[in-house]
C-alpha cells in the first residue's frame, strides 16, 4: 500500500507529464477505499479513512513523499538515506500516535474482524514492512511510468510495473523502432 501511495503522482519522472491525483480532493476517499479492496491480503478487512483537515492532508502528503524518497533511493543506490529514514520514522510516528485509543496496528492482520486505520497511518506501517532487507531488495522503479512496484516473481525479473500496461508498450515501441529501422535499411 506504501508504494500504491507514492504511485498517486503519475508520471513522476517527467515533468511535463507528472500529475498529482491528490490535487483533486475527490481522490482522496476513492483512494483510500480501493486501497482497502485491492490491500486485502495485506490488510484483512480493513476501512482506511482519508484525512478531512488540511493539517491531515498536509501529513498524508508529507508520508507519501517520504516514502517516495525513501525507496527510490533504496533503489538507486541500494541503500537507504539517513535523512530520509529519519523524516520517515518522525511523520510516521506522528501518524501511529493520532489514531484512535485500542484501534489495532498489526500489519499483516487477516482476521475477520474489521478494523479501522487513518490512511496516513497504513501508509507509514506497510511503508516499515518494506524495509525488511528481503523486501527491500524487490523493489523497483518501471522504465516506462517511473511508478515503485514489488517484485513478486520468484526470479525477481520482472522489469514493468504492469505487464499488459508498460510492458505492452514497451514491447510496442521496440516493435515500431525494429520495424523503422529495417524500412530504412531497405531504402538504402
Amino acid at each position: 500500500m506504501a508504494l500504491d501511495l507514492a504511485n498517486t503522482v503519475i508520471f513522476r519522472g517527467d515533468p511535463e507529464r507528472s500529475l498529482d491525483r491528490f490535487d483533486d480532493p475527490v481522490e482522496l476517499p476513492r483512494f483510500a477505499e480501493a486501497a482497502a479492496i485491492f490491500r486485502i491480503g495485506e490488510w484483512g478487512k480493513v476501512q482506511f479513512h482519508p484525512p478531512l483537515s488540511q493539517k491531515g492532508i498536509e501529513a498524508l502528503i508529507g508520508i507519501r513523499e517520504v516514502i517516495n524518497s525513501l525507496f527510490r533511493s533504496a533503489v538507486r543506490e541500494d541503500s537507504l538515506k539517513a535523512e530520509d529514514l529519519s523524516t520517515f520514522l518522525r511523520l510516521g510516528s506522528d501518524l501511529v500516535c493520532n489514531e484512535p485509543e485500542g484501534r489495532d496496528l498489526r500489519l499483516p492482520n487477516l482476521s475477520e474482524k474489521k478494523r479501522e486505520l487513518s490512511l496516513g497511518a497504513a501508509a507509514f506501517l506497510s511503508a516499515m514492512r518494506l524495509l525488511d532487507p528481503a523486501r527491500l531488495e524487490r523493489i523497483k522503479t518501471c522504465p516506462n511510468c517511473y511508478w515503485l512496484y514489488f517484485d513478486e516473481s520468484r526470479n525477481r525479473s520482472r522489469r514493468w510495473c504492469d505487464m499488459n500496461v508498460c510492458g505492452n508498450r514497451a514491447k510496442a515501441r521496440r516493435h515500431y523502432n525494429r520495424n523503422v529501422k529495417q524500412a530504412g535499411n531497405n531504402h538504402v
